[in-house]
């Protein structure tokens, strides 16, 4: 699928801000699930300073510099990108294997995953996420059909409210309540995951949605998604992630699916919030944000600060 994506953000100020850095995670990958043709930052006011690098994880980050009185910050993020599925998924090896090549030696070869089994500040580690996992983790079970157990599971038993919670809620919480958003969702999983010492990542990006029979997509309605990324050894880099998306009930071999774009990785939401910054100033701010995923053919120009939707202050 060929794939527009208009990301924008939307703060305002009170008072205004003096000086402001920030970093934005917003530029989609390039993987073997999909070709990035296209990115373009807009951000008003125009910055000062802006460079784009790579991270630890791979994203493409891009530091913004402010150094001028503002009493609002828009950034716009517009990609193009397509999107291809893989059908032949990798052999699926015992859990318990996966699990002791994850396992620290003493001596044993290097494998960067590995910082992928432990705890992270949106996951940490708990008896209960372990306790929920095990039924799908019986012994000699393939990892990627438990972990599909696991995530049938959750899609089952968990019940999607995003009334229910904050982005600073925390994973324990949304377990014991069985609801949540998406970001909910995979945190859960990971720490089921990890608990379990298998090597697990955090993934954020985007996924076509689908207006009603009849109606027209709406513009600025969609959102940011998360998922799981399970890695499996003895393959490269490229071909080691298997996905889930306990949201949605779908996997797939790099991602979910072809309706879905790739756009971070990391041990959880912390390392790829899409903006975040240092500000002097500006005590109080509203934040606004709209999503729009759309083939290309029906793409929009960018959006105006009416279709934003608000979303409340920390």
């Amino acid at each position: 699928m060929r794939l527009q994506i208009t990301h924008e953000t939307l703060y305002d100020y009170a008072p205004p801000v003096d000086v402001a850095q920030h970093i934005a995670c917003l530029q989609p990958m390039q993987s073997a699930c999909q070709d990035l043709l296209s990115h373009h930052l807009e951000v008003t006011p125009v910055p000062s300073q802006h460079k784009t690098t790579r991270d630890v994880f791979g994203n493409l980050r891009t530091f913004i510099s402010l150094q001028i009185p503002h009493n609002q910050l828009k950034v716009i993020a517009i990609s193009t990108v397509d999107t291809r599925s893989r059908t032949a998924p990798p052999d699926d090896l015992p859990w318990e294997q996966v699990r002791e090549h994850y396992r620290y030696r003493a001596g044993a070869s290097f494998d960067a995953n590995a910082q992928f089994v432990f705890p992270s500040p949106y996951v940490p580690r708990h008896a209960q996420f372990a306790d929920y996992a095990r039924p799908s983790f019986t012994p000699a079970t393939g990892l990627l059909a438990a972990c599909a157990d696991l995530m049938h599971r959750m899609h089952a038993d968990f019940t999607y409210d995003n009334e229910s919670t904050e982005i600073h809620t925390p994973a324990l919480q949304a377990l014991e309540q069985r609801k949540g958003v998406c970001q909910d969702f995979a945190h859960i999983m990971l720490a089921c995951l990890r608990s379990l010492g298998l090597a697990t990542r955090y993934v954020s990006g985007y996924l076509l949605t689908h207006p009603a029979p009849g109606t027209p997509r709406l513009i600025g309605q969609d959102a940011s998604h998360a998922w799981v990324s399970v890695a499996l050894p003895g393959l490269d880099e490229e071909n080691c992630w298997f996905d889930f998306d306990p949201t949605n009930d779908r996997r797939g071999w790099g991602t979910p699916g072809e309706d879905y774009v790739l756009l971070a990785v990391g041990r959880d939401f912390a390392d790829v919030s899409p903006i975040r910054g240092v500000l002097h100033g500006g005590a109080n701010h509203e934040l606004a944000v709209a999503v729009t995923v759309a083939p290309l053919d029906e793409s929009n120009a960018p959006l105006c600060a009416s279709h934003l939707a608000p979303i409340p202050a920390d």
